[in-house]
């Protein structure tokens, strides 16, 4: 014997009930959002091939470089990390005999050293490094035989290094590869800054403008946004830079034409449906929120890529520091099991602790698929990343997954949810999501019976 009718009503009502009753439950207004990582602020981890065509492309800004003298096969060193002479004088290489380049086109460049200053040639023939800014006198024009140099002033006197262990400008004719004392060795000990400075300063504002255009029109469009709903995101967090207040004429050498791309975020996010660029594709849209991420702030508030860092240099906290804290962080080695209870022991007490009642809300702004784990099986990461949606869960405001689309592909949430290496942490699998489902439908059954 069936349910009566008026029983199916009934039920079908509660369920519908029960469920607009809880709709101001957290799990139906916090924030599930992703990062639109990389592309209105470059990471060039996100997408390398960005960098492709770059004419001494291992010598973006910031990179640093270390110079043997040929000759006497001692390195160049700044005394004191800067502010002084520089001398040719050293075996081993340390902090004082690395430079941070200043790239000014493929061929010329300013060197860096570690306390700020850069070497310069305006005392005479005689370089040292006291330049507090770079200037004509400042810049080196490089002439590159895979890592061995010739570095000659703009006005055209090659450096060589003395006897004495100086270094100057008064090389008397153009060096040969076999004339040791003006030939030097580069060897390259960092060159991890692929952000959106290192990217325009490389290319040229030309083909910046080519390149970054390109890359906004396609690396992110509606389709995207479509799939974020799909699976139950409700909101998009896009990282910007501070350049964007600038345009259509940002400072050098940042292109414009971010916040046109904004714009358009915004109108795929907030549609319900539209077709975009004539194309035949329906962009079907539910109501996505947009949240705006200061990503690179003026000066770099870290010294990362990210941050739009010319060369690493930070004010607030010494970089050292930050490397230190990061190997450290990276060091530290859990299996599977130990990750996911980690997640499970740690993050969520402090979850909680953050989420005073009437206090403010708690957001979770960037977590990702990933861990120091080797050889990780497919159920592993998915009860890892079941972890963190359980735990970030909590968070009053709520989560927002980095990133949307990477080159690595654990940190690629279109990756992770297409391979199912990322499951659950949309309203649409939970249980509240299938009681309306039997509500409306036993609601329907009443109806049409």
């Amino acid at each position: 014997m069936g349910l009566p009718r008026s029983g199916v009503l009934v039920f079908g009502l509660v369920c519908v009930f029960q469920l607009s009753h809880s709709s101001s439950d957290d799990d139906f207004t916090k924030v599930r959002a992703v990062n639109l990582g990389g592309w209105l602020v470059v990471e060039g981890w996100i997408k390398p091939s960005l960098f492709d065509g770059i004419s001494n492309g291992d010598m973006l800004d910031g990179t640093q470089v270390q110079l043997k003298s040929v000759g006497l096969q001692k390195y160049l060193s700044a005394n004191g990390g800067g502010s002084g002479n520089l001398s040719v004088d050293q075996d081993v290489a340390s902090t004082w005999e690395t430079f941070r380049l200043w790239r000014v086109s493929y061929r010329e460049y300013q060197f860096r050293c570690i306390k700020g200053q850069f070497l310069t040639a305006g005392n005479g023939d005689v370089i040292s490094a006291t330049a507090d800014s770079p200037g004509d006198t400042e810049t080196f024009y490089i002439e590159r035989n895979n890592s061995m140099l010739h570095i000659k002033l703009l006005n055209g006197g090659y450096l060589q290094v003395t006897n004495n262990n100086q270094l100057t400008s008064n090389y008397p004719s153009q060096p040969g590869w076999d004339d040791g004392m003006a030939t030097f060795e580069m060897t390259i000990v960092a060159n991890n800054l692929h952000g959106d400075y290192q990217l325009a300063n490389g290319l040229g504002p030309d083909q910046a403008m080519v390149v970054l255009t390109e890359h906004r029109k396609n690396f992110i469009t509606g389709k995207d946004f479509y799939f974020l709903s799909k699976n139950g995101i409700n909101a998009v967090r896009i990282p910007v830079g501070w350049w964007i207040a600038y345009d259509p004429n940002p400072p050098a050498p940042f292109v414009s034409g971010s916040l046109d791309t904004l714009d358009r975020a915004f109108y795929w996010a907030h549609f319900k449906s539209a077709r975009y660029g004539g194309s035949d594709f329906d962009i079907r849209i539910y109501g996505l929120k947009c949240i705006i991420d200061l990503h690179a702030a003026p000066g770099s508030q870290n010294g990362m890529e990210h941050s739009a860092s010319r060369d690493g240099s930070v004010g607030a906290v010494p970089l050292d520091t930050l490397v230190s804290y990061y190997k450290t962080g990276y060091q530290i080695k859990l299996n599977a099991t130990e990750n996911i209870q980690f997640i499970y022991n740690n993050r969520m007490p402090q979850v909680q602790t953050l989420n005073k009642a009437n206090g403010p809300l708690v957001f979770i702004g960037e977590w990702v698929n990933e861990w120091n784990v080797t050889d990780a099986s497919q159920t592993e990461y998915q009860l890892f990343g079941k972890a963190q949606l359980e735990v970030y869960g909590e968070a009053s405001f709520g989560w927002s997954f980095w990133t949307v689309r990477c080159n690595s592909v654990h940190w690629d949430y279109e990756w992770n949810k297409r391979n199912r290496y990322l499951i659950g942490g949309s309203p649409l699998e939970s249980p509240k999501y299938m009681l309306l489902v039997a509500g409306c439908l036993l609601y329907l059954l009443f109806i049409l019976t």
